[in-house]
């Protein structure tokens, strides 16, 4: 290694960097901050994906000619050549222009009104910090959508993203922000007795950070804005080949990574697989093994700072065990942690080891069974605060560190009026990180600092919770702890939602008009673009959101169509300043089918089907009868099934309400019978789509029935209620 290095700072002296004069153009654009006019989807085409390197991702803009994309490359730059990768909505006539500040003197170095599409690369000679596409007139009746926009040329200047000197503050009374790392550190728990400290080859250090979201292949271009909030720390909950993608990102910028190691059932509550840690030495001998590759593959890499093995795993074994085995295996779980940190200790004595869990419960075990580990640590969110008294009550012989916390989380807030939890509001969220930072802080001596949830990119049911940069777009709560860390907010921040409301939300019928109110101001008066979302999480378990348009009938008023699914929804407005910044607010709404007038005579009389579940619940064919919505009939999953009901005589009827479950029929028919055995079609169904089907159908019979005979999912069918209706 001693030779190596000596190798390494020969060839360093020898080489003379080139002048400007004489310097070939290099790509400058990619993974640099860029804003855009509008976005088609804030989730799926932000501004970002046209300079991340990646021609599978895009940005693409709203349906409008005058729509403008642009990147800031941290310094004033000679500008070359530009090379635009266009998605098939392109532009026929657009600008090529720069900037020194982004906001003002753009000067147009090309411009062209024969637009090809497709791979189009354009020599140019101009210099500014920013350049910017300014869309003139489209190709196609889409927006604008680049693939890829790339800017070639020489940097010159200072760059003002660049981080501080060694010797420069971040904030008051916190530690330095390094330059890049270029060699291995000693971390080590220092002090005792309420007095302890973590030091980088000597020097105090304070965890200071957010655990790591995006993909390892996209750190260099997510790394400088968490740099640009004051993080020092970021944390993974495994380590593999990738990791390498993230610690040289961090590296190249004076950020230190907490390696994560999964071990079952990792994640708390309802995850992972259950494991016997009393007898299962296979799992544990190659589990052991694995750690221990890794950590001989990263323990010199610069940005290494400490090892943390599990996570949540002594809470999720109550999942698996309950009684006096959870308590065997709780121990033998913390007894394992043990072993794998006296291994990695011996292959590498210069960083420490952790283990985390969801609540300091686990603590007990680790102080008896794991007195290797350096440091503890927890995962905790509205209970951030009360760890001080927490550890003092324990009488814990070592200090800790936060590993996820933040904001309240779904499980500590209490029910809305739908019976789900009431999201914190982004205000809220944002005031929640600065408070569970200061606490971790206020226990001096003991707490070292904490990596907060979540850095992430999603702007799903999880993402919305808890993401700081979700679709690449600032909240709140990543400029309030990053004023908190810094001293110094950002000239330019999110929009501020003070209301959200959606009048009648408690019983809003499916596919009708939704109106959602908001209060919406901009402290930098930037003009403000709605999105508008909609999740299912609380009906059938999805995390993801769907995009759905909206009318802007006034000022943070907005007009959807609520969805067929009954159940409760969830609605999610972005609110976009066009500055790459975001604010996100949610509320719950509950949809219900639409009233009939008149007499259900299906309603509790006799009922029977083809097939029905009976394994996980009660699905039997009554249940779609019993004027109940939390109940519903299933059948067996295949397409030709029936389901009929016996109106005790010969009635006349004119409307057919069905309010189907997720499962629903694409093809059915409405059928009558006075025998039960021959049957007469009175209406046939196909291309449905599910949610609730009102039908103005007439008919006589004592027996009706739904023959269905082609499914719109995989599963079989299922009705929560069958209407047969008689007017009054």
């Amino acid at each position: 290694m001693g030779a190596l290095l000596a190798t390494t700072l020969l060839v360093t002296v020898l080489i003379v960097p080139a002048t400007a004069a004489d310097a070939a153009p290099v790509l400058l654009s990619q993974g640099r901050p860029a804003t855009a006019s509008s976005l088609e989807n804030p989730d799926y085409t932000p501004a970002a994906a046209a300079f991340d390197g990646d021609t599978g991702t895009r940005w693409s803009s709203q349906f409008g000619d005058d729509q403008w994309l642009q990147v800031d490359l941290g310094q004033v730059a000679s500008i070359e050549r530009i090379e635009l990768v266009w998605e098939s909505a392109h532009a026929r006539a657009y600008e090529l222009q720069v900037s020194d500040d982004g906001e003002t003197g753009w000067t147009t170095i090309h411009a062209t009104s024969d637009g090809a599409g497709g791979t189009e690369t354009v020599p140019v000679d101009g210099e500014g910090r920013y350049v910017r596409m300014q869309g003139i007139a489209r190709a196609t009746g889409y927006g604008y959508s680049l693939w890829e926009l790339r800017v070639f040329g020489i940097a010159g200047g200072t760059d003002p993203s660049e981080p501080p000197d060694p010797g420069d503050p971040v904030g008051p009374g916190y530690p330095d922000v390094p330059g890049p790392l270029t060699g291995p550190s000693v971390v080590e728990v220092a002090g005792s007795d309420g007095d302890w400290r973590l030091e980088v080859d000597g020097r105090p250090y304070t965890v200071r950070g957010f655990t790591w979201g995006p993909p390892f292949s996209a750190a260099d271009q997510h790394m400088p804005d968490l740099v640009a909030m004051g993080a020092n720390t970021t944390r993974t909950w495994g380590t593999g080949a990738d990791t390498i993608q993230l610690l040289d990102a961090a590296a190249a910028l004076g950020v230190r990574v907490i390696h994560g190691f999964w071990l079952l059932p990792g994640g708390g509550p309802g995850s992972g697989g259950c494991i016997d840690y009393t007898s299962d030495t296979a799992y544990k001998t190659t589990t052991r093994a694995d750690i221990l590759s890794w950590v001989e593959r990263y323990r010199s890499h610069p940005a290494t700072l400490m090892w943390n093995v599990g996570n949540e795993s002594l809470l999720g074994l109550q999942n698996c065990y309950s009684g006096a085995e959870l308590e065997e295996q709780r121990t033998a779980y913390a007894a394992f942690v043990n072993e794998v940190a006296v291994a990695i200790h011996q292959v590498d004595p210069d960083h420490p080891v952790t283990s985390t869990d969801a609540w300091t419960g686990a603590w007990p075990y680790y102080q008896e069974h794991a007195p290797d580990l350096d440091l503890l640590a927890v995962n905790a969110y509205q209970d951030v605060c009360g760890i001080e008294q927490t550890w003092i009550d324990g009488g814990y012989d070592r200090p800790y560190i936060v590993t996820e916390g933040g904001p309240a989380g779904e499980w500590e807030v209490p029910d809305d009026a739908n019976g789900v939890p009431d999201e914190p509001t982004d205000l809220e969220k944002a005031q929640g990180y600065v408070d569970a930072w200061r606490c971790v802080l206020g226990h001096e001596g003991v707490g070292l600092g904490a990596t907060l949830f979540h850095y992430g990119i999603e702007g799903d049911f999880g993402g919305v919770w808890f993401n700081v940069i979700p679709g690449g777009n600032k909240r709140l709560g990543y400029y309030a702890i990053a004023e908190e860390w810094q001293g110094d907010p950002s000239a330019n921040t999110p929009p501020r939602i003070t209301a959200m409301d959606i009048p009648g939300s408690t019983a809003v019928v499916a596919g009708a008009t939704l109106d959602i109110d908001l209060d919406v101001s901009d402290p930098d008066g930037d003009a403000l673009a709605y999105f508008t979302f909609f999740n299912s999480r609380y009906i059938d378990g999805a995390g993801g959101v769907a995009f759905v348009e909206h009318e802007q009938t006034g000022p943070g008023q907005l007009r959807v169509t609520a969805p067929q699914m009954l159940g409760v929804w969830k609605a999610y407005v972005f609110v976009e300043d066009g500055n790459g910044n975001v604010g996100v607010e949610t509320r719950s709404f509950r949809v219900v089918p639409p009233a009939v007038d008149g007499t259900n005579v299906a309603r509790g009389r006799p009922a029977d089907a083809s097939s029905f579940q009976t394994t996980i619940d009660d699905f039997t064919p009554g249940q779609a009868f019993d004027g109940d919505l939390s109940t519903r009939w299933a059948s067996e999953w295949s397409d030709d099934q029936w389901l009929q009901v016996d109106l005790g005589q010969p009635t006349a009827f004119d409307h057919v309400q069905l309010v189907w479950e997720a499962a629903y029929g694409r093809a059915y028919q409405v059928q009558t019978s006075n025998d039960g055995s021959t049957w007469t079609t009175i209406h046939t169904v196909s291309g449905g789509d599910g949610g609730v089907d009102d039908l103005d159908v007439a008919g006589q019979g004592r027996y009706v029935r739904i023959r269905m005979t082609e499914r719109g999912t995989a599963y079989g069918y299922s009705l929560h209620e069958v209407g047969v209706y008689r007017s009054n």
